[in-house]
Formats: structure tokens, sequence, C-alpha cells
């Protein structure tokens, strides 16, 4: 069998939201498709490549990124062709948190307060839309700490609120016994798409179809597979973890938080039309991005 090498660049320190990548590498499920998988992880490098960074530079096949790099990486000025090809979560599982404070009790409160940012394209924008539509004035001062210090930020009282996945720092947290405050995009009117996906560069994936597809249908396999083999899922995103992760979080409870929201059969892996527009018409109308992105193609399912 002829193998052919793959390079996946993480989005963050491995984590549950990878566990059917790590799933299908550790048994095998890419090999039997004649598939060896480089995984790379942000603190090789310490953040100094985004994921989407490295795919426009050709060092990786694919990146996981939220949404907003397809969109980004599309119509900045010296665009790149990306487009996504799989939602790893079928429910938006991230939030804006705060640790749990009497000055603190929804968005509006954030004026005035610290942001810790990790810069992406629209990320300010939203966040200070969130406290608008909250009934503040979106005042919230940013702060742009190493990405991969974000969240100790909050933990550390130097920032007042930052973006967290709640199947991970929200796990975390439980686990410490830290209690946050979070508040949901969808929850004050904004319509978000999905994060984290799976992306490619339109070119390549258009000369490696077979072999992209393959890829996908394997991680898809791996997501199933975790669904149904809890210990083993578990045992095998351990072996991933640093010593420090694996004491500082419950993975059994960031697994329950999340399992479920890997979709189906039908699901997994699936992005919905109606659900990339209503977020591409909420960027038009808040002057984000220009009309043209309603008329990008920014997505497939056919890789599944």
């Amino acid at each position: 069998m002829d193998m052919h090498t793959i390079k996946l660049a993480l989005d963050w320190t491995p984590n549950i939201n990878h566990i059917g990548f790590l799933i299908a590498k550790e048994l095998g499920f890419y090999y039997q498709k004649g598939i060896g998988v480089e995984i790379i992880s942000p603190s090789e490098d310490n953040y100094q490549l985004t994921p989407g960074k490295k795919l426009e530079l050709g060092l990786v096949d694919f990146a996981i990124a939220p949404f907003e790099t397809v969109i980004s990486f599309n119509n900045k000025a010296n665009s790149a062709p990306f487009i996504a090809v799989f939602a790893i979560l079928q429910e938006d599982l991230s939030c804006i948190a705060t640790l749990n404070r009497p000055d603190i009790h929804t968005p509006k409160d954030l004026d005035n307060k610290i942001y810790a940012s990790y810069k992406a394209r629209y990320e300010d924008a939203i966040v200070k839309q969130m406290i608008i539509n909250a009934g503040g004035k979106g005042t919230i001062r940013i702060l742009y700490p190493d990405k991969l210090g974000i969240w100790n930020t909050l933990l550390e009282n130097k920032a007042d609120a930052t973006w967290i996945f709640d199947n991970w720092e929200g796990a975390e947290a439980l686990t410490k016994g830290i209690q946050l405050k979070k508040f949901r995009l969808k929850d004050y009117g904004i319509p978000y798409a999905y994060s984290p996906v799976l992306i490619s560069h339109a070119d390549k994936l258009n000369h490696n179809q077979e072999l992209y597809a393959n890829f996908v249908k394997a991680t898809r396999e791996g997501f199933l597979y975790a669904q149904q083999n809890r210990p083993q899922s578990i045992s095998i995103l351990k072996n991933y973890l640093s010593y420090e992760e694996n004491q500082k979080i419950d993975i059994e409870k960031a697994f329950s938080m999340t399992a479920q929201h890997f979709g189906d059969t039908n699901t997994c892996g699936l992005m919905k039309k109606d659900r990339v527009s209503n977020f591409l018409e909420w960027l038009v109308e808040h002057k984000l991005e220009n009309p043209k992105i309603l008329e990008q193609n920014l997505f497939t399912n056919e890789l599944l």
C-alpha cells in the first residue's frame, strides 16, 4: 500500500475537540486508508504562526480553526481560497466567560472592563456587539496576550473576560471549583457559525480529492468511535496531554460535555447552509465584510 503523509495543524494544544483525529491516528483508521498523519500543535512555535497561516504557506494540508478563518483568508488583501470541509461540533460550545463576580451579570457589565483577545479578524467586533445587544455601549478595553496564555489572564485577574470553549476551559474551571459566568453568542442575537472546523486549501483539495476525502472519512470514523467507546477514547486523549493538563482537567467531565455534539452517523462533520448564511449575513449587516462573501464557496460537505 502506498502511504501518503497528511500534516494537520491544531488550533490549540491537544484537547477534547481533537479526540476524533487522535483516535483515527492511534487506532489505524488513517493507516487503513494509506495515510500517515503528522499532528502539529501550536505549542511547537508558541503560536508564532496561526493554523491558517501554516495552511496558507503550504506547511500543512489541513488546519483546525473557527469558520471565521475561512472567511478571513478568502477576503484579505492577499486572499487564499480556504474551504471548510468538516465541522467538529454541531453545537457552538464556545462562550464569553468571566469569573463569577458581583459586578458582572450580563455582557452589558463588560463596558470599560478588560477583554483578553485572540486578535481574530471579527472577534473584538463580535464581543463589542454582544455588549451593545445586552444594553451596553461596547466600550470594552482590549488586551492581546500570548494566545496560549489567554485563559490564565482571566484566572489571574489580569483580564475580566475572554472567549473560551466551555467543554475545555469550562471543564477545567469545574474541576478546580472555579465559578464562571458564561455568555453565549446566540443568547445575545449573534448567529455564530461553526467552530472549530477542519479547513483545506481549495487548490490542494482539487489536486488531492481522493486522498483528502479519505482523510476526512477516517476522521469522521474517529469521532463516531469516540461516542461509542468512551473509556478507550479518553485513554487515547490522555496520552496526548501533558502531565499538567491531565491533573487540572476532569477529562471524563469534558467528554460528557462534548461527545453528543459530534453528531451522529447522519450529521457528524456536516455543515448546514442556513447556519453559515445567517452568520455571513450578520457580518455583512454589521459592515464587517463585503456582501460578496454571500456568494463565495466557503464550505463543502462533499468529502463526508
